[in-house]
């Protein structure tokens, strides 16, 4: 297959132009060149994704191949397709790319080279291989002549697939074959597709060397003694709270957890930057220069200038960034062993203590579930905040069954002693449109007393119905925060509540069958 895409991406025959690894510079010139974007007024590339300003779950598939049958959770997220329609598609990109310019970009997936991935990125659009060279790893200069990659991704969105004749849902596809290590990518212009089809390759290759595949944040201490994990959802706080100047930032959004510690896999940031202002989030804020890619953020056509609230478009903004760009960063994105590891939830109903202490069964129960909220008017015909559950925090990119994880994190957790603590970044005092969000001050404070054990020292009191540990007290934070039912006016509603969310836990969670009793009964009541 890979000689397949070289005899095409080096032939005489090319009525265009093939582009080998051009600078950060000349992907800009000759994407202004093309009208594919502009350029903003503080030198970062700014470009439309057309109708896709989202992932595209519903048109993403693992091919159906003899080596991988058996490991993978066949169903709504891993859909198969076979080797046959994967052939057709795969033939049709190879007669399209020879129509037109195309752009290849070699990097790595992977800081920790013992685990690295070489990857080669060949994209239709100049942005979308700028948008390559932002997150994925550099290779040295004196590797890339002999680049011979493990994974290709191929991005043609002017390619459509046809449903009927390719046994696609919809034009759009996204499709990884681990036989031939590709992926193919067509009918869609978001680029997190790029970035995030190396994830869901890695989610699948890591587990059987040991090393656990983390959708999550991590930063380290100035004295590089204490690693710090963040688990997320979109929303949820996982690359602001990660993004600190006090702490030095390992990565925004993928890791690794191996024998000898935590490793990025990418070379830069994905940040949602909906709302971003420099008083609130100044790393992510200087961090947006020259190089940097924004997708679908608003700009005056005249002025260049950018509108960081407009959500005409969609709320799902992005800016993609080399890590270097953030003061300090750990370059490159390797450490030791997390000293303490945070859950993160944006609780809508306003139910959550806003940090809780969780025991090793409580631990894996909540990452499986992966819980946080939808808010209304974030998608069509969302009225009221609605629970979502996102198994480990990422399952859209899990290839394999979720207890293959979550065994895996509380081995992890077992053999260093590492304390787990989810964290509410969502509301207080009521729900969504009664309450308040809880102050991202009062948060960074409680991050900083897990981080430092200061939160060890507390006396802990459990929560009746959600079972979970709840502080007396955090330096910086009111007393009468850290119990939520307490910050509610009526504790009645406030019981009804917990007690429906509960049971939307318990709904959810009885579809893992092959976890312990243990962790079961460590959910909700």
């Amino acid at each position: 297959m890979v000689k397949e895409i070289d005899s095409v991406l080096n032939s005489n025959e090319n009525k265009n132009t093939v582009y080998h690894n051009l600078s950060v510079s000349e992907l800009i010139e000759v994407a202004v060149m093309r009208k594919e974007g502009m350029l903003t007024n503080n030198g970062a590339f700014q470009a439309y994704t057309g109708e896709f300003t989202g992932r595209s779950p519903k048109d993403k598939y693992i091919v159906e191949e003899p080596s991988v049958i058996k490991d993978v959770e066949w169903g709504r997220v891993n859909q198969p397709i076979s080797e046959l329609q994967f052939d057709r598609l795969y033939n049709k990109a190879l007669a399209y790319m020879t129509e037109r310019d195309l752009f290849i970009y070699d990097g790595s997936a992977g800081a920790d080279i013992s685990h690295q991935l070489s990857v080669r990125i060949v994209t239709e659009y100049a942005w979308h291989n700028l948008f390559a060279r932002q997150l994925f790893i550099d290779k040295l200069e004196n590797q890339t002549d002999n680049h011979h990659p493990d994974f290709t991704v191929i991005s043609l969105p002017g390619l459509k697939a046809d449903p009927v004749m390719d046994g696609t849902n919809s034009e759009t596809f996204i499709i990884i074959s681990f036989e031939k290590k590709t992926v193919l990518i067509g009918g869609t212009a978001y680029a997190g597709e790029i970035k995030k089809s190396i994830f869901s390759v890695l989610n699948y290759l890591l587990p059987s060397k040991g090393v656990l595949p983390m959708h999550c944040s991590a930063n380290i201490s100035k004295t590089g003694d204490d690693v710090a994990l963040f688990f997320g959802l979109s929303g949820t706080g996982k690359t602001t709270l990660s993004s600190d100047p006090n702490r030095q930032l390992i990565g925004d959004d993928e890791h690794g957890w191996s024998d000898s510690g935590v490793f990025n896999f990418e070379g830069g940031c994905y940040a949602k930057c909906i709302g971003l202002s420099k008083e609130k989030e100044p790393q992510i804020w200087n961090a947006i220069k020259y190089g940097s890619v924004l997708e679908n953020v608003s700009i005056d056509p005249i002025t260049r200038e950018l509108n960081y609230t407009d959500t005409t478009i969609t709320e799902n903004t992005r800016a993609a960034y080399t890590i270097n760009n953030i003061p300090g960063s750990v370059i490159p994105g390797v450490a030791g062993h997390p000293e303490v590891i945070i859950f993160l939830t944006a609780d809508a109903f306003g139910v959550f203590p806003p940090i809780s202490k969780l025991t090793k069964e409580q631990a894996i129960y909540h990452f499986l579930s992966g819980y946080t909220s939808k808010l209304a008017g974030t998608e069509r015909g969302i009225t009221k905040p609605e629970a979502t559950f996102s198994t480990c925090f990422g399952e859209p990119f899990l290839p394999q069954r979720p207890e293959v994880y979550a065994k895996m994190l509380g081995r992890k957790i077992d053999e260093h002693n590492v304390p787990v603590y989810l964290v509410n970044t969502g509301w207080t005092g009521g729900s969504y449109g009664t309450g308040e969000r809880i102050k991202l001050a009062y948060t960074r404070s409680m991050i900083t007393a897990a981080i430092s054990g200061e939160l060890e020292q507390s006396n802990f009191k459990q929560h009746p119905i959600l079972g979970l540990f709840m502080p007396d007290f955090v330096t910086g934070v009111p007393e009468g925060v850290l119990d939520p039912r307490k910050s509610w006016s009526n504790p009645d509603l406030y019981d009804q509540a917990a007690a429906e969310l509960a049971n939307r836990f318990i709904d959810n969670f009885s579809k893992f069958s092959e976890v312990s009793g243990a962790v079961t009964a460590a959910g909700p009541k």
